[in-house]
């Protein structure tokens, strides 16, 4: 299995989160499995013609988000990235809702609040 990235230099997206993207869209989708060995910075960044910082910000970024995990020298793995990302969602949600109580609105109000960022966030 290849990762087949692909970078477009000239999109107005920046190539280190082009990688970041094309590598969580994969280990969230399922194409990238769990325990997947990603290959090293140096070795991605020859290969997609990057420089290796721009590879090494993906993969923090990525690492960041739960998405893929560094053990040492054994190398960078796909994590379990559903997992992960549901933590990471419940402790947002717990926080807003400390929040939203702190504020005094009410439950209808705070849900509507919550309804309108995620129309505007997909674009429905």
């Amino acid at each position: 299995m290849t990762l087949k990235i692909v970078i477009d230099q000239g999109a107005a997206t920046a190539p280190y989160e082009q990688l970041r993207a094309q590598i969580a869209d994969r280990a969230r989708s399922g194409r990238l499995p769990v325990g997947y060995k990603l290959p090293t910075v140096r070795g991605l960044a020859e290969e997609l013609g990057l420089a290796a910082n721009t590879v090494a910000k993906a993969y923090r970024a990525l690492e960041a988000d739960g998405v893929i995990e560094t053990r040492g020298r054994n190398g960078t793995f796909v994590a379990a990235a559903g997992e992960a990302s549901e933590r990471l969602a419940a402790a947002a949600a717990a926080a807003y809702a400390g929040e939203v109580l702190r504020l005094g609105l009410g439950r209808d109000a705070a849900c509507a609040v919550v309804e309108d960022a995620l129309r505007a966030a997909y674009g429905k």
